[in-house]
């Protein structure tokens, strides 16, 4: 018969390598919201990869903070975010996160 602590040190080690240390965070998405009869001024985000665009200049995001401050004072009060196929999720929470805490702001993720 095998011994008691074989058996909780295979438990130990099976749990272990199957469970996952990530933490899992949640984001609130809202669906557009059709014409609103006000007029938009949007500003384009693109994630590609690793990259940020603003408008078609390349930021990283320590930078975008002051970009879009800048932006907000020519007018602009949406952001189109648009993703490609190589941004990853978490890159994309980050980017959200980030442009979610800049005040004045409606966020409308693309397809």
């Amino acid at each position: 018969m095998t011994s008691l602590i074989d058996v909780i040190f295979l438990l130990l080690l099976f749990f272990m390598l199957s469970s996952t240390f990530t933490r899992f965070g949640e984001i609130e998405l809202k669906a557009g919201s059709g014409a609103s009869g006000q007029p938009v001024t949007p500003v384009y985000l693109r994630l590609q990869g690793d990259r940020i665009v603003l408008n078609g200049r390349e930021l990283t995001l320590d930078t975008l903070p002051e970009a879009l401050a800048g932006q907000a004072e020519a007018g602009a009060d949406t952001i189109l975010l648009s993703l490609d196929d190589k941004t990853v999720s978490q890159r994309f929470v980050d980017v959200y996160a980030a442009l979610r805490a800049m005040p004045g702001f409606a966020v409308t993720v693309l397809r």
